[in-house]
């Protein structure tokens, strides 16, 4: 029973890094840096937006895109909603509902950000998916 409960332990540490280094990375973003998201994402990261039409791969294309929008992102408030981590093996699946304030302005988005752990044991982000709430019918 010992056992159940180191692995239990372990994952809610594990649950918990990841949403401390979302929670990190989004404070950076909110205030126009997105270095916190470069940092974190692995070198073959898939980045789904959808103000793109296609999907954005690899790093390299990432910090392309960040660098256009660098210091132009100022959001006044911000929520992580519900914020759930979903675990297997070395795979962390994060996630969560954002909310965020900008000039009285709300703005409601859907976020999947799937981890990986690598050798080193850090997490990286391999897959980004942003889509928009949908209002209720």
């Amino acid at each position: 029973m010992t056992g159940c409960t180191n692995i239990s332990s372990n994952n809610e540490d594990i649950k918990a890094t990841i949403i401390a280094l979302e929670k990190q990375a989004l404070e950076l973003w909110n205030n126009g840096n997105p270095d916190g998201f470069i940092e974190l994402s692995s070198d073959d990261v898939i980045y789904m937006d959808p103000a793109f039409e296609n999907k954005l791969e690899g790093k390299k294309a990432l910090e392309d895109y960040y660098n256009t929008i660098r210091g132009k992102v100022k959001i006044d408030q911000y929520k992580m909603i519900n914020p759930t981590v979903q675990l297997s093996s070395d795979v962390a699946v994060l996630t969560y509902n954002y909310e965020a304030h900008r000039d009285s302005q709300v703005f409601r988005m859907n976020c999947t950000e799937v981890y990986k752990s690598d050798s080193s044991d850090q997490w990286k982000i391999i897959h980004t998916h942003w889509s928009f709430v949908q209002p209720k019918m």
